[in-house]
């Protein structure tokens, strides 16, 4: 299959390179609303999902407005037992994802990984966590897919991972560090499981909200009115406070990505070796805001790979 530039920046996804062959075919996707009824803290006004056309790509969509946050799931013909939920970007302004499952999405299928994409709500759409709004959301899913593990799903409670990209690393690097902050009250059983992630790759991603290397867009986005409040922008810079149960993280990004500074994955991996939490850190030349460009002689770089074996070490199958 044929995977445009824009995609693999966009929906945070890529064609899986210099893996083994594999036959098997993963069952078609599925959308799950993660919530039973309303999201928490909807404004009295509401929020209704908004979805632009990005290029004349069909189905590469955004979501500009999320009013409905749900997982899209691909489900492996042969499933290895663990789960990737993946996190896609956007700066916070917007959610870049399909309405069914991405390429990479549907490569880890075929890998035997239940995959579960996320469509995340946006601080700007005026719901009363603010910044904590998509963390929510990135809570939830992970206590909705442990809490089906062995009936809804075949994948084992022990053996899921996050994967996020650009601004959806960051929020995949709050989930990895403050899985157990309470951002919202209990609304079904669902909500008793834990939110913590076995292990995290962070893809080219956003983490610091302080001035020096920010991405000013997301801070801008993720903050609002609280931008310049020095203690927001602590608070929610992901390399900070990290504490010492959090999950294990893959960090990679490019030495020449104009979009977010490669010193923000810098940052992330200093703050898990101070806190000495497991950490692999990638820089490769080349790729700009996305993943690494091949080499200079047509050599792929099996960046995927590297994580894969990287969740190895850390419980899930590689």
């Amino acid at each position: 299959m044929a995977i445009d530039r824009r995609t693999l920046l966009g929906a945070g996804a890529a064609t899986l390179v210099a893996g083994r062959a594999i036959a098997q075919t993963p069952a078609a996707s599925e959308r799950i609303n993660l919530w039973p009824g309303r999201p928490p803290g909807e404004p009295a006004a509401g929020v209704k999902d908004v979805i632009i056309q990005r290029s004349k790509t069909p189905g590469d969509l955004a979501w500009t407005s999320v009013g409905d946050p749900v997982i899209v799931v691909a489900r492996p013909a042969k499933p290895n037992g663990a789960a990737l939920l993946v996190i896609p970007g956007g700066g916070y302004t917007r959610v870049a994802t399909r309405r069914e499952s991405g390429a990479m999405a549907l490569d880890l299928a075929k890998r035997g990984y239940t995959v579960f994409e996320l469509l995340y709500r946006l601080p700007h759409d005026g719901w009363a966590a603010g910044p904590d709004g998509p963390l929510q959301d990135a809570q939830r899913a992970i206590r909705l897919i442990r809490a089906g593990a062995g009936t809804r799903w075949a994948i084992d409670p022990a053996k899921i991972g996050v994967m996020g990209f650009s601004a959806g690393g960051h929020l995949a690097a709050r989930l990895a560090t403050r899985f157990a902050l309470k951002t919202y009250d209990p609304v079904d059983a669902a909500d008793a499981q834990p939110a913590r992630p076995m292990v995290a790759g962070l893809f080219y991603p956003v983490v610091t909200m302080l001035d020096q290397s920010v991405h000013a867009s997301s801070r801008r986005e993720l903050l609002g009115s609280r931008v310049a409040d020095a203690e927001w922008q602590r608070r929610y810079s992901a390399q900070l406070d990290i504490p010492a149960d959090a999950a294990p993280c893959f960090v990679t990004t490019n030495t020449d990505d104009k979009t977010v500074p490669a010193a923000n994955s810098l940052l992330m991996y200093s703050g898990l070796v101070a806190a000495k939490i497991p950490t692999e850190l990638h820089i490769f030349d080349r790729g700009g805001h996305g993943p690494p460009a091949p080499r200079r002689n047509g050599q792929p770089i099996d960046w995927m790979g590297m994580y894969l074996a990287f969740v190895a070490d850390h419980g899930l199958p590689g």
